[in-house]
């Protein structure tokens, strides 16, 4: 068994091999304090004739890591979680790129969360283990790699920040990369400046070496032998009679204008192409002239932007291709807009929900039940680029795209208990021909304005792309489909006028340096900045009214002491208002009472019955209410719902009364007025207080503070228990009162 130990951000970190998972070509545990991983790596012997590399990333979070067991029926782990989806699309987009070219046996990496202390997070952890469980196989991989995540906390930065540390970060991006270069960077910030994103990669950079040092001190005593493969060389009479048949031909299709014409095109030129060069060629090579057509393209189009300057679409690297947009196309949605940029479309609606839609989730990094009340779904049907196939659930790439674009909007939304809904934006993709994930950015960033949302700021994004030979490299602005097949990275980033809210990088090469990622970011700043622009034009700030279809929202505030009553016996006093109201109320632990409905009558007759349950009296003011018994000192009135007072004999009526019931009988309705609160709570009324005092009158003796307390002691039980459920009625969740 191998195992280093080191000190990595104030923490210990661990890299273990040859314990577990043995009959793997490959594994590692990475331990971070309580936080565990296994990484385990396979290939296969045989080659896969899938005309892409077939690998596939596996990340799974086990519950028994946090000492929980698993919610529902099935007591066992499900399909993976969107966090793990993401986990695992992070592992997968930094390792890709490091497999050597024209590699086609299928790669499967596993890796498991084991333990989880809830203060570390395990996703860059199982980058690590993934990138030592590759190195020490047979499988060929140029790294070892290694990744971190950067946080800003205070103006200092923080490498791999605790969960409580994000908490108070304005940055949280996840960074993967060699010794010397980047090769994916994943992330989300509260409006940071080109700069400070330039500044935490070279941060992270540092921290990837220190890590990278580590797992070559280790691969020095354990590394196996890399397999035999070999990449099937075409032969030269092929691609020689290929690009005499088709390059001029190629060159011509891929210039179409139109993403349609394009992909015709180029399909009819290898079509006929093909057919006439099978007549001509030997069978034993008909199955390399598909593969030497590919490469025709991909190198026609590099070498036309590299040449040029110009794109197979006419623009040069930094335009923006034409955007249109429309607001208000959905008369029933709350929110909602139709973004345009080229052939890439997005249909985007809000809804506006109460706290009781929010979405409930149970992870292993929190030791209870968390809500979220923001949400973005991102949909990519077939029809989007005109193809035919099936739908079988949300995939990796839709969950990937929206977490990007809800980052994006997520920094300038107003706080909840500012703006008490649970948001949800919906992007359904109509039209792509590039970088749909920022156009549902914009057009949900569009949808919220549409809605009333008052969000912080506009949101926009752009994509960015990269064609790079040797030194020479163009970065590209707003890149179509074809160039992000073709280039060698696709750079996504999002924000407003005053700095990024989400980034997103992948590369299909074996890393960029941080000077050419600066480069990128400032023409990001340019192109984002244009489109803010057109969307400026469309809808410039929120809508000052919320849809008439959109629930209104109000709060109050009770005496927490008061939450047993507005619930009432099995929630039946709360039902009961919603029941009669139509509203929907919610009350948390702190005596913050939400109330929603469509329409302003509905919510005020809710929120007038709920203030009628939790209101305390108030000494002067006047109440009516029944008699609820008499005694021969006085009469008990509810004047609130749960409260009671008590009318002493001698108040009511002037003069003096010799039996209670000459006056007021049990279930009479009556006026009164709140004249005292002792000590103890009790609540002392007058009816006499309401009544002309009749000329030359004298009240009976007695009356006063002394024959109220004297009547109320006197009467034993009865009297104490009246009046002190006067001054603080029954309270059902048996809460101790806050002193």
């Amino acid at each position: 068994m191998q195992r280093i130990e080191r000190t990595f951000a104030g923490r210990t970190l661990v890299i273990e091999s040859g314990r577990m998972a043995k009959q793997a070509a490959g594994s590692a545990v990475v331990r971070y304090g309580d936080t565990m991983v296994i990484a385990s790596v396979t290939v296969s012997d045989k080659q896969s004739t899938l005309p892409f590399f077939p690998l596939t990333v596996e990340y799974r979070e086990k519950a028994y890591a946090a000492g929980k067991i698993p919610g529902g029926f099935i007591k066992r782990e499900g399909r993976p979680r969107d966090e793990e989806i993401l986990s695992a699309r992070i592992i997968d987009r930094s390792i890709r790129p490091l497999f050597p070219e024209g590699f086609q046996n299928e790669v499967q990496v596993f890796v498991y969360v084991v333990s989880a202390d809830q203060e570390n997070d395990a996703d860059v952890l199982g980058l690590v283990a993934a990138s030592y469980a590759l190195n020490a196989s047979k499988v060929p991989f140029a790294g070892p790699i290694a990744g971190v995540r950067v946080g800003r906390v205070q103006g200092k930065w923080v490498l791999n920040p605790t969960f409580q540390q994000l908490e108070f970060s304005d940055m949280d991006l996840v960074v993967a990369g060699s010794r010397d270069s980047i090769v994916m960077v994943e992330g989300g910030a509260l409006e940071i400046s080109e700069a400070d994103v330039v500044e935490a990669l070279g941060i992270a950079q540092r921290g990837i070496g220190d890590l990278v040092a580590m797992q070559e001190e280790m691969l020095a005593q354990q590394r196996a032998a890399k397999m035999e493969w070999a990449r099937t060389e075409t032969p030269v009479t092929v691609t020689a009679r290929v690009k005499e048949e088709a390059e001029d031909a190629i060159r011509a299709a891929i210039n179409q204008p139109e993403k349609h014409e394009r992909v015709h095109g180029v399909e009819r030129v290898k079509e006929s192409v093909t057919a006439r060069l099978k007549a001509e060629l030997p069978a034993e090579v008909h199955g390399f002239i598909g593969g030497v057509l590919g490469d025709l393209e991909y190198v026609s189009l590099r070498s036309q932007v590299l040449d040029t300057g110009f794109r197979v679409d006419g623009r040069d690297p930094a335009t923006v291709r034409p955007i249109s947009i429309d607001v208000g196309v959905l008369p029933r949605a709350h929110g909602s807009s139709l973004f345009t940029r080229g052939q890439t479309q997005a249909l985007v609606a809000t809804t506006l929900g109460t706290a009781n839609d929010v979405q409930r989730l149970d992870s292993i990094d929190e030791p209870k039940e968390s809500t979220k009340s923001f949400m973005l779904h991102y949909n990519f049907p077939p029809f989007s680029t005109g193809e035919v196939r099936p739908v079988r659930g949300t995939s990796r790439r839709e969950i990937g795209h929206g977490n990007l674009a809800e980052r994006a909007l997520m920094g300038v939304l107003p706080p909840f208990d500012q703006f008490p809904y649970t948001l949800r934006v919906v992007s359904d993709v109509l039209e792509s021909n590039g970088s749909s994930s920022m156009a549902t950015v914009c057009g949900g960033s569009l949808a919220l304005f549409d809605a009333g949302v008052p969000i912080r700021s506009a949101v926009a994004g752009v994509a960015m792309g990269l064609i790079k030979e040797g030194d020479r490299y163009v970065i590209l602005t707003d890149i179509l489909g074809t160039e992000d097949h073709l280039g060698d990275m696709d750079f996504k980033v999002a924000g407003t006028r005053a700095g990024i809210t989400s980034i997103q990088m992948d590369i299909k090469i074996q890393g960029l340096d941080l000077s050419l990622m600066s480069e990128a970011l400032a023409q990001a700043k340019a192109g984002r900045l244009h489109i803010l622009g057109k969307m400026e034009e469309a809808l410039a700030a929120p809508r000052a009214d919320l849809s008439p279809y959109a629930p209104r929202i109000v709060t109050v505030h009770i005496n927490p002491e008061k939450i047993g009553d507005l619930i009432g016996p099995k929630g039946k006093t709360i039902r009961g208002i919603q029941d009669e109201t139509g509203a929907e109320l919610t009350v948390d632990d702190s005596g913050l009472v939400t109330i929603a409905a469509v329409g302003g009558e509905s919510m005020q007759r809710a929120r007038q019955m709920v203030e009628a349950i939790t209101a305390e009296p108030v000494v002067g003011e006047i109440y009516e209410g029944p008699v609820k018994s008499t005694t021969a000192f006085g009469a008990f009135v509810e004047i609130m719902p749960g409260t009671e007072g008590l009318v002493h004999i001698s108040e009511l009526r002037h003069g003096r009364t010799e039996k209670t019931e000459d006056v007021v009988k049990k279930g009479d309705r009556v006026k009164v007025k709140l004249i005292e609160r002792d000590e103890r709570g009790r609540l002392r009324l007058s009816m006499k207080a309401l009544l002309p005092k009749p000329e030359g009158s004298t009240d009976a003796p007695g009356s006063g503070d002394t024959a109220y307390a004297g009547a109320a002691d006197d009467a034993g039980g009865e009297g104490g228990e009246r009046g002190g459920r006067g001054g603080h009625h029954r309270r059902d969740r048996g809460k101790p009162r806050d002193q």
